[in-house]
């Protein structure tokens, strides 16, 4: 029988009443708690092959993080990005309004470097973020081959930069080859067996870690006097280290910002060794003509004669002499051309007039030899003072400066390098910086920058055989280093028992002006060295490694403009004999060799076939040299 409205809603009255009644007698169960929202994720992919970056926001507390992965394996972990200024915090409660994307595709030319000719092919993501006060900031995410970076960018004013949320951790095995920071850049690298065995401390942004996704070299691209050169800092125990501005001081912001590229280049050993990517993510050169832009050997008289030779026009045209004999096309002329006779520390007043470097110049230009000459950075600081020298020396005909000691990456100095740059390239003058930052960039921008120091090089004593054999793989990845090779009569150097050694860091290291530190007597007692020096090429159009492990080994081969291969090998350790794979190209190649024998070096010539291995004997903490040609019959010398 149906049931009537009227019984319906008494029978449901009392079915609720007794639901009631049951649930008042049924002890109180805790409500289930929601799950926690995933993050959210987005990827930026380069081109085939490239690293893949992972940018996220944490749903807990709106936080920032990148991380990076290759093939399937992890390179970086997520690890924080952001910034906290005076008026906003860009490290949390982030939420993400926006992206777009675009791919970067750029041919350029530099005079110096691992290579002439490079191509760039990117992919950018923009990330627009706002904060819950409407604050925005835009994470710019690049990606190539050979590295992922990301810089920050702020559309409007929100005052000084307090402090970087930014951070590189990276799995706990990964194994560190990295330098403690100091403002000239010139402290050695170390080897670590894990990111965690690094002391605390503060370290340089140029370190190098071997992870399960490769390696990984952290860097620092574009940067400018708009913000601060900065340092890594690392508490023990922990993967993670993080990014510091200069003296964790605030870096001074007017208007908007667009802070420095924080990179990471990665791949197997060859890629990050070879890569251009600090200088591809720079921007474009402002030196419109560069013709008068040559880079090429250098005879540096600062170690071979000291400060009597820097005050003596006599001994400087004996130097001119015997560059000219060697066909180098520069000689540098260090401290104490301009300050008074006999002392070191007082400018002569009449240094413009009463000088014998015109004289020289003459003397030089005479003979193929053009000059270039040492001058402390405090010169150049004032502009009215810094237009008297520059345009001075321009008139007298020099080619190029040694400045010296700026030692600082501070906001107020990096501003100074903003002048200087704009300067010397107005007035044709080359530029080879030394107690300087590092590269960042800095040679695609400015192409007259043929190479900086930021490296303890020849003429310091604390270098050892593992740090010649990391400076390959960490500072001179990014750009020109100044090393000062060839000192061959210095007995506080690391190989002082390997000649061969010696002349194979003249290959090794890059520098757009590479700075010969050795004495013509030296030069002259080592016949077979000053035959391999008279032939180094004035640039390189191509860089390959061919063997090598991180502080303990390194062979580098660089192809000259006329096609013939230069090799340099380091290695420390005890004497051994190596297989160097001769990965130079198709064909059968005439290897010449200069090694270390019983009564001094020995050259050796070898017919290897492309591709495969040779076998070449180095002493204890030691290493080689070598010259490259394509065979054939009858030939028995690379000689051009």
């Amino acid at each position: 029988m149906a049931v009537q409205p009227r019984a319906r809603t008494i029978v449901l009255t009392l079915c609720s009443a007794l639901l009631a009644s049951t649930a008042a007698t049924l002890p109180a169960r805790a409500e289930a708690p929601a799950a926690p929202a995933p993050h959210t994720t987005w990827e930026v992919r380069g081109p085939h092959g490239s690293p893949t970056a992972v940018v996220s926001l944490d749903p807990a507390d709106g936080s920032p993080a990148l991380a990076v992965r290759r093939a399937g394996r992890t390179v970086l972990e997520p690890s924080p990005v952001g910034l906290v200024t005076e008026q906003a915090d860009f490290s949390r409660d982030l939420t993400l309004t926006g992206r777009s994307d675009r791919t970067i595709s750029e041919r350029y030319t530099v005079p110096t470097g691992k290579s002439h000719k490079r191509v760039v092919r990117m992919t950018e993501s923009r990330f627009r973020f706002r904060t819950a006060d409407g604050a925005r900031i835009d994470l710019l995410t690049r990606v190539a081959a050979d590295g992922v970076a990301y810089r920050y960018v702020l559309p409007d004013d929100h005052g000084d930069v307090v402090r970087e949320a930014s951070a590189f951790t990276f799995p706990a095995t990964a194994e560190p080859v990295i330098s403690a920071y100091r403002k000239d850049n010139e402290l050695p690298f170390v080897r670590y067996e894990s990111a965690a065995a690094v002391p605390a401390g503060t370290y340089s942004m140029q370190a190098l870690f071997k992870t399960g996704g490769g390696y990984a070299l952290v860097a620092e691209s574009d940067l400018t006097g708009s913000y601060a050169g900065s340092h890594l800092t690392h508490t023990a125990g922990s993967p993670t280290f993080g990014v510091s501005p200069w003296n964790d001081e605030p870096v001074q912001v007017s208007g908007k910002l667009t802070t420095p590229w924080r990179a990471v280049v990665t791949g197997d050993l060859s890629t990050v060794t070879e890569s251009t990517f600090t200088d591809d993510l720079a921007p474009k050169s402002r030196v419109r003509d560069t013709s008068w832009i040559k880079p090429g050997p250098a005879l540096w008289t600062w170690l071979a004669g000291g400060k009597e030779a820097g005050q003596s026009l006599e001994a400087q045209k004996k130097y001119v002499d015997y560059a000219a004999e060697r066909d180098w096309p520069y000689e540098v002329v260090d401290a104490g051309w301009y300050y008074k006779p006999g002392e070191w520390d007082v400018i002569d007043p009449d240094w413009q007039t009463n000088n014998w470097m015109p004289e020289l110049v003459r003397y030089g230009k005479e003979r193929g030899v053009e000059i270039q000459v040492w001058l402390h950075y405090s010169l150049l600081v004032d502009p009215v003072e810094r237009e008297k020298w520059l345009s001075t020396l321009e008139r007298w005909g020099v080619k190029g400066v040694k400045i010296d000691f700026m030692d600082s990456e501070s906001q107020e100095r990096m501003a100074w390098y903003d002048e200087i740059l704009p300067a010397t390239a107005k007035h044709h003058l080359m530029v080879n910086f030394h107690g300087s930052t590092i590269p960042k960039g800095i040679q695609r921008t400015w192409p007259h920058v043929m190479t900086l120091e930021g490296v303890g090089g020849e003429e310091k004593r604390n270098n050892t055989p593992e740090q010649l054999a990391a400076l390959p793989y960490t500072r001179n990845v990014i750009g020109s280093m100044d090393f000062t090779p060839g000192a061959f009569h210095r007995p506080f150097r690391p190989n002082v028992g390997s000649d061969a050694g010696e002349l194979g860091l003249t290959v090794l290291y890059e520098s757009g002006i590479q700075n010969l530190a050795g004495t013509p007597e030296s030069y002259e007692a080592r016949p077979e060295a000053r035959r391999y020096l008279e032939q180094l090429p004035t640039g390189w159009e191509e860089t390959r490694l061919l063997t090598g492990d991180p502080g303990r080994s390194a062979v580098m081969a660089r192809r000259a403009p006329d096609g013939r291969w230069f090799i340099g090998g380091t290695f420390a350790g005890a004497a051994r004999s190596v297989d160097v794979p001769m990965r130079l190209g198709a064909g059968t190649w005439l290897v010449e060799t200069v090694t270390d024998g019983p009564s001094g070096l020995v050259r050796a010539p070898h017919v290897v076939r492309g591709g495969a291995s040779l076998t070449v004997p180095v002493v204890a903490d030691g290493g080689f040299a070598a010259l490259a040609c394509h065979w054939y019959p009858g030939r028995t010398s690379c000689d051009r």
